[in-house]
């Protein structure tokens, strides 16, 4: 509980604040300097409350900052707040979400066509995404319903009766990439397109170019794993595109990726490593050098090296989905009494 004047000022870009109150150390003086990272308007405002002091200080330019204070390591009694936390990169962050939306109408309603585009941009990706949805949802129910009427014998045939709609799907996945990269979405672009290329290349050519490879049981694993991420992913942008917010879907899009991509991408590994021996056999995509090197070159050598950027790949998605989830879910901050 602080006085009612505490001292707040800004000089030369630092926050200065002193106020006697009570607190940790008892009745004392309590104060502390914070120089920010950019120049900042030096007009403080602050407003006291029975158990805070709630101080707000805004940039003299709007823009992103690497960070807050301009001395790179943090100090010991600043904390983020997760709440309001956000990202440049985040693409699904509601703030940002809602910032672009009112950008865009000021934009059409001085163009003379209100909410058009706005309304053409949001019918297209709910549309996208419904159609992604409604494919990897019969992938995933195809698949249980024959394990459990099948039971394991349903494993060996997973590619026969389910590959064309994961062609499909994976094929449109392409969109999405695309999306990313021309700005129709917010998402940042090496995620998507590290997930667009790593599962087309077990799909389209571990699997597809090797029928060896698509009466093993890892095929149902490979499968299983990528239709039950999106089942939940792909009505989180539909619900999205409508500015809905469905807490429990909300929450499994957010978590289920924790355990099932480290799992998906064990099972893709698996395949990759029961193919090696399948290449070598073959011969398939394997070359020999031309003169005067003569070395023949297997493909399995490259399967390899995949086996790096696999796990590489996974280390980049997994850091990026974390990092989405601890701002939407960070831990709050804990009262001092």
């Amino acid at each position: 509980l602080f006085s009612q004047n505490p001292a707040i000022s800004i000089t030369e870009n630092v926050l200065h604040f002193k106020a006697q109150g009570h607190g940790a150390k008892g009745d004392n003086v309590y104060e502390f300097h914070l120089e920010f990272l950019d120049l900042v308007k030096p007009e403080p405002v602050y407003k006291l409350t029975q158990r805070q002091v709630n101080i707000t200080v805004q940039k003299k330019v709007s823009q992103w900052w690497e960070r807050l204070t301009k001395q790179e390591k943090r100090p010991l009694f600043l904390a983020p707040d997760f709440d309001r936390w956000l990202d440049e990169s985040d693409a699904e962050m509601e703030l940002r979400a809602k910032e672009e939306e009112r950008l865009n109408k000021l934009r059409l309603e001085s163009q003379g066509s209100p909410e058009t585009l706005t309304s053409l941009k949001k019918g297209y990706l709910f549309m996208y995404n419904f159609v992604q949805f409604l494919g990897f949802s019969w992938i995933f129910v195809n698949m249980t319903v024959r394990f459990f009427i099948l039971g394991k014998e349903s494993f060996y045939d997973t590619f026969h009766t389910s590959a064309d709609m994961m062609y499909f799907c994976q094929m449109l996945s392409a969109v999405e990439t695309i999306n990313a990269a021309i700005g129709v979405t917010k998402s940042p672009l090496m995620p998507c397109f590290i997930q667009l290329c790593g599962r087309n290349f077990i799909l389209f050519i571990i699997f597809g170019t090797m029928e060896e490879m698509q009466n093993k049981a890892v095929v149902f694993f490979v499968f299983y794993s990528w239709s039950a991420v999106e089942i939940f992913r792909y009505p989180f942008y539909m619900l999205s595109c409508l500015d809905m917010d469905w807490k429990v879907l909300t929450w499994l899009r957010y978590t289920l990726w924790i355990p099932l991509y480290p799992l998906g991408c064990l099972a893709e590994a698996v395949s990759v490593i029961q193919s090696i021996p399948v290449f070598n056999e073959t011969g398939r995509f394997s070359f020999t050098l031309p003169y005067p090197v003569k070395i023949k070159v297997r493909f399995s050598f490259f399967l390899q090296i995949y086996l790096i950027m696999l796990f590489l790949g996974l280390y980049i998605n997994f850091r990026h989905l974390y990092k989405q989830r601890r701002r939407r879910y960070g831990q709050k901050k804990k009262k001092v009494h």
